[in-house]
């Protein structure tokens, strides 16, 4: 929809509106009703245009986000249900989840701020903002959202997952386990399971216990065998374990099914690397 559409648009509902107001005459009735679904009809027309184009925008930030190689917990939280309140509160929290959707991590804070700001203690805009917080690496302050979340609802298992990756990220790597295997344990949340596991490879990947490490990466990649950088940490546990041959089967797998993706490019690189005969570094 273009700026001059819309203001026609808007010019067209309130003519209506003034015809409305002074009063029809029979003969006119028809002609105003046939006005008023010619508008709907338009209208209806736009909103399925911008409904597309916002599938497409949704699909570049999926690439963009596809291009990134980190390990952040991708964005999972459900969409909010937004509800007519009086002080606007549920708007900001709406807002704040599209942003963060959209990847505008900072955006998604001042929004899930000023929702908080009228609202103090929403349940739902605190975990918004931890995720805003922890993908902006803030992770001091996104410990104090999750805690908060955590306290009131101790069953939140991707609030676990966050302060289990937070953990990792910081090296407390003992809290890290504590709350990843309590995600686990709830298994409440399939995605919430999914990177729990994958988060604990990782873990005991750091402490230097390959073992253990191979055991959950695998249990990570049965229940989503399409992440590809568990693949890549797969490799490197197998490595450590002098498991050559499946190492090298890990990383063709990563690359193999990521060709047009970073983390495809890593396992491709692992491989070529082990099989020169030199030791492949992981990145984390």
């Amino acid at each position: 929809m273009t700026p001059e559409s819309l203001v026609e648009l808007r010019e067209q509902v309130a003519a209506l509106t003034r015809r409305l107001a002074l009063g029809l005459a029979e003969a006119e009735r028809l002609e105003v009703k046939r006005d008023i679904f010619v508008v709907h009809k338009a209208l209806e027309g736009h909103a399925a245009a911008v409904a597309a184009l916002q599938a497409d925008v949704l699909e570049l930030v999926r690439r963009w986000k596809d291009a990134d190689p980190t390990n952040a917990p991708e964005f999972a939280a459900a969409r909010p249900v937004v509800h007519a309140d009086h002080i606007g509160a549920s708007t900001f929290i709406e807002k704040g989840w599209s942003r963060l959707s959209l990847g505008d991590h900072e955006g998604a804070e001042q929004a899930l701020r000023h929702a908080l700001a009228l609202s103090p203690g929403d349940l739902q805009a605190t975990g918004l903002l931890g995720w805003a917080q922890m993908l902006q690496e803030k992770y001091a302050e996104a410990l104090t959202q999750f805690g908060v979340v955590l306290t009131r609802e101790p069953t939140n298992a991707l609030a676990r997952v966050n302060l289990g990756y937070i953990g990792l990220r910081q090296g407390r790597l003992a809290e890290a386990v504590e709350h990843l295997s309590k995600a686990i344990r709830l298994d409440s949340d399939r995605k919430a399971t999914l990177f729990a596991n994958f988060y604990l490879g990782l873990v005991y990947l750091e402490r230097g216990l390959p073992e253990e490490a191979e055991v959950f990466l695998r249990k990570t990649l049965a229940l989503g065998p399409n992440l590809i950088e568990a693949h890549y940490a797969l490799g490197f546990a197998l490595w450590l374990n002098d498991e050559r041959d499946a190492a090298l089967a890990a990383w063709a797998t990563g690359a193999e099914l990521g060709r047009f993706s970073p983390w495809g490019a890593r396992c491709a690189a692992a491989h070529e690397t082990a099989q020169s005969g030199a030791t492949p570094v992981r990145a984390r």
